[in-house]
């Protein structure tokens, strides 16, 4: 008798950098679970990097306008998915965030019988609530990153689990703020003030003139502190920094924490300066159109996850116009200047940070997985 050992298949569309962060961090739980597991889907060098197989790159598109001169690109994109999901049949699709592109492939994943898990939510919390129906219409669970999430699916009868944010997992800094200056090539002896201009290439166009005059207003009133502009690794240089500016690449993280203050580009990495207790002003720059879309549209009184798990203003944001060099460093030299000030936004980060003590966003996510399609040894930490 010939016994013909089943492969585990698994699809993850991940359609943007941080879902494609955090693709990789599930595949590479999901290896560790079950390692002959053939991956496969859309993604970028880090879930490569975890042994998967990619028919698309990520998109680096942001925002309703720019969406449309990007029409083709998607729907190429979308077909390739489709194609994979026909031919190959995974046990289970995971969808990470990306909610136009990532509805319109869960519509076909339907239609094929292949198990959906979606994993990150859209935010129908902020904006086009009326999503969440669809979204259980189509999908088999929903696993979420923040505790209020789940709210918005409980009369759905979609089966939604608070898993915790993945991007805890990246942080992990155990050295001193000495010590990081010293890994990163800066003066141990001096402070330093990080300026994140996002990491999409159109955002990095859109905040690279605001970075290079902050960071001229920082050297003029403050000399004795070091500018660092972290970046990943496939980011842009953003034009015209200036010659004492340091630009320090894979390691936001060890940068930010080592920072007296930083300037944010709204997104995951308010979240990453926020438990590393980082005071902060966040900032952020749309085209118009865009703007004013969202603006009609959405339901939240605030754009930075900083202030939305608050519930108030804990760090000032500065949005379109009011994302000035002056206004910006204004709020920086605040927080450098005012102890009171300061103390309080890093006692309200710490709060925050609570909610996300003692998940493990991306073992458990990899477990629901193996429950959803069948594999044993799905244990499952919570």
């Amino acid at each position: 008798m010939i016994f013909y050992q089943v492969t585990k298949k698994l699809m993850i569309s991940a359609g943007e950098a941080s879902g494609e962060l955090y693709g990789a961090l599930l595949s590479r739980e999901v290896k560790k679970l079950w390692a002959e597991t053939e991956i496969f889907g859309i993604g970028g060098a880090r879930m490569e990097n975890e042994g998967v197989s990619l028919i698309a790159p990520v998109s680096h598109v942001v925002g309703i306008v720019e969406a449309v001169t990007h029409l083709k690109e998607i729907k190429n994109t979308l077909k390739k998915a489709t194609d994979a999901l026909t031919g190959k049949r995974p046990d289970v699709l995971v969808l990470i965030d990306y909610p136009d592109f990532n509805i319109a492939l869960a519509e076909r994943a339907r239609a094929a019988g292949i198990p959906i898990l979606y994993y990150v939510s859209p935010q129908v919390w902020a904006w086009r609530g009326g999503r969440v129906k669809k979204i259980a219409s189509l999908v088999n669970r929903m696993a979420v990153l923040f505790p209020f999430e789940a709210d918005y699916y409980k009369d759905t009868g979609l089966p939604c689990e608070f898993v915790g944010h993945p991007i805890v997992e990246t942080i992990n800094i155990q050295s001193s703020k000495r010590e990081l200056k010293k890994t990163l090539g800066l003066d141990p002896d001096k402070g330093v003030i990080t300026l994140l201009p996002g990491s999409r290439p159109g955002e990095i166009k859109r905040h690279q003139a605001i970075i290079k005059d902050v960071a001229e207003k920082i050297h003029h009133e403050f000399p004795e502190m070091q500018t660092v502009v972290p970046l990943t690794a496939e980011s842009p240089l953003p034009e015209g920094l200036p010659d004492h500016v340091k630009v320090v690449r894979s390691r936001t993280a060890e940068a930010v924490a080592c920072s007296e203050a930083s300037a944010v580009a709204s997104g995951t990495a308010t979240l990453e300066a926020t438990l590393l207790y980082t005071p902060m002003v966040v900032f952020y720059k749309v085209s118009f159109l865009t703007y004013h879309i969202v603006k009609l549209m959405a339901r939240v009184k605030f754009i930075s996850l900083v202030n939305i798990l608050s519930g108030k203003e804990v760090v000032k944001e500065l949005l379109q116009k009011e994302a000035d060099p002056d206004r910006i460093f204004t709020e920086l030299k605040k927080i450098l200047t005012d102890a009171s000030y300061r103390d309080a936004m890093i006692s309200e980060l710490k709060n925050i940070g609570k909610i996300m003590q003692g998940k493990k966003p991306s073992a458990r996510v990899a477990c629901i997985v193996g429950e959803m399609a069948g594999w044993s040894g799905a244990n499952a930490p919570v």
